[in-house]
């Protein structure tokens, strides 16, 4: 993998970037080069640092999964960004492309989910089960054909594989996802889930900054839908 890093906006504090597809946000077991890694050594370059440079991981996104993402450049910066994601004023919204369309065109999912670590498989379960989380997310179908759905899906709340797992539970795997069903389409494709928007105060300024960014318009499934309808912010002004 080339470790070129896509940076939409820097400043002191705080550090925008895009995500590829199916390369880990931070280190794990493969040993893969992680986006976090690639973000420490830019800054350690350009800035001549001589040791390591602070990067706070601030949010995730999953491997397979590719889009816009922001990390602090400073432990101030990063609290306070932390405390934007707990008080729901740091908004992550995602474009996933559905095996069929979802039967009501627009809702909320509210689930309870559980992690098998070994496996690393989330599933919905009762309430009552012991680590099971209560995950939510609104979405709305944008495009369809016969075949495949262009959904924007805003999480409230971040749980792993989230998106994934709760587009399955309504009969709707996400194009491309093996692991949860929706590679009966897509056979050699990528996860058809996109990290297009983030929005976020300035964590020093309080300026609003919202930051979108494309899917790979060219790529299956996504020529499939007029995206550029979607998108059309990439940085602040």
């Amino acid at each position: 993998m080339e470790n070129k890093l896509d940076v939409l906006y820097e400043d002191n504090h705080l550090i925008v970037v895009v995500k590829p597809q199916n390369v880990p946000t931070q280190g794990d077991s493969s040993g893969d080069t992680s986006l976090l890694d690639m973000v420490k050594e830019y800054i350690k370059v350009k800035e001549n640092k001589p040791g390591e440079a602070f990067v706070g991981l601030v949010h995730r996104l999953d491997r397979p999964t590719g889009g816009v993402m922001v990390f602090a450049k400073t432990s101030k910066c990063a609290k306070r960004l932390s405390e934007q994601l707990m008080d729901g004023s740091f908004e992550k919204s995602y474009f996933a492309v559905t095996v069929s369309t979802p039967r009501e065109r627009q809702g909320r999912i509210e689930s309870w989910l559980v992690k098998d670590t070994v496996n690393n498989m989330v599933k919905v379960a009762p309430a009552a089960v012991e680590g099971a989380k209560k995950a939510i997310l609104d979405y709305k179908v944008l495009e369809d054909n016969a075949k495949v759905a262009l959904v924007d899906v805003k999480l409230i709340t971040g749980r792993s594989h989230q998106a994934r797992v709760q587009l399955k539970s309504l009969g709707t795997p996400i194009f491309g996802d093996a692991k949860y069903g929706g590679d009966t389409l897509a056979k050699g494709h990528n996860l058809a889930l996109w990290a297009y928007s983030l929005r976020f105060y300035h964590p020093i300024t309080k300026d609003p900054f919202v930051f979108k960014v494309s899917p790979p318009q060219e790529k299956t499934p996504w020529n499939c839908f007029p995206l550029d309808k979607y998108v059309n912010i990439v940085k602040p002004n």
